[in-house]
């Protein structure tokens, strides 16, 4: 049964078999086995990819929140006192996954040794309901939806360019020069919403600037990492460009301060499916990471003052 949850899951035997850490030969004979049990074809198999036939979508649709409801059972009637056991899946976005959730995961990994944790990095906005994750991290202005959310911080946009790019374009002093430059923008988010800025007057509405895509990415280091090499302007969460503006590979392309213009500032949430009872290791992740985040943010407690760089020549 198992098995055959996590490969509609994961869309895959092999990806299947990671995560239950067994063999994909293995995983195939189970689900085999299951679908002689029952009679029936639940899974469609082709050489590129593994899809739910109809009954095996039916069946999955009732059999997924069974076993969830299962194991939260079994959480629930713990001792609340014992180890966390089990196993916690996760998400959350690549960037601010690889530098700065990585160690806080470890962290949480050492203090509860027979938990298991899986990771998986995404940009996109996965459907964490359907493909069976506890938790996910979301950053942004969160939208309605189904799912929980605590905020664990804030999360200030800097529109950049680097030094080179400034000297031979020089930089906008108004959001309406923006469209006369080359910007590179993220795959991942409408240009409306990742171009919004503050309203230039209190209770005003925010102002949103249709800009000229020279590019267009769906990382947001390579966002970056192309900026550097003067490509463009970007607008990006300061944890990604905090370290290049400390060492002057980037620059401020529209200083707040000069230009009074600033980017509407994002949030780092921990989403969750709603659950009637919270299990354990949920309630710790979620009670480490917000600890782990509260106060200053590592990505501005590790900066000093950003460096001056001159344009190369």
């Amino acid at each position: 049964m198992l098995a055959f949850l996590e490969v509609v899951k994961a869309g895959s035997f092999t990806a299947a078999g990671a995560r239950l850490a067994v063999a994909k030969s293995v995983i195939s004979d189970r689900v085999r086995n299951l679908e002689n049990a029952l009679g029936v074809e639940l899974l469609r198999r082709t050489t590129r990819k593994v899809t739910p036939t109809e009954r095996g979508q039916e069946f999955f649709d009732r059999m997924a929140p069974l076993v969830q409801a299962m194991a939260d059972a079994v959480d629930a009637a713990s001792d609340a006192e014992g180890p966390l056991t089990g196993r916690l899946r996760m998400t959350a976005p690549i960037s601010f996954g690889m530098e700065y959730l990585t160690p806080v995961i470890t962290a949480f990994a050492r203090q509860h040794s027979e938990l298991e944790i899986a990771l998986d990095f995404d940009d996109r906005a996965v459907d964490i309901i359907g493909q069976g994750y506890d938790l996910a991290l979301r950053i942004g202005r969160l939208s309605d939806s189904a799912l929980m959310a605590r905020k664990l911080c804030d999360s200030d946009r800097v529109v950049c360019c680097s030094p080179d790019y400034a000297r031979a374009h020089g930089r906008p002093k108004t959001l309406d020069d923006l469209l006369q430059h080359a910007t590179i923008d993220y795959a991942n988010a409408h240009a409306s919403r990742l171009w919004s800025f503050s309203p230039d007057k209190p209770g005003g509405t925010p102002r949103t600037v249709e800009t000229r895509s020279r590019i267009v990415v769906n990382n947001g280091e390579a966002m970056r990492d192309m900026a550097i090499a003067g490509l463009g302007i970007i607008v990006l969460p300061r944890f990604i460009v905090a370290k290049a503006l400390q060492s002057g590979d980037l620059i401020e392309a529209l200083p707040p301060e000069s230009t009074g213009v600033t980017p509407l500032p994002d949030a780092i949430y921990a989403v969750y499916p709603p659950v009637r009872h919270m299990p354990r290791k949920l309630r710790a992740m979620l009670d480490h990471l917000a600890a782990s985040f509260a106060g200053t943010p590592p990505w501005l407690a590790r900066g000093s003052k950003p460096a001056l760089k001159k344009a190369r020549r």
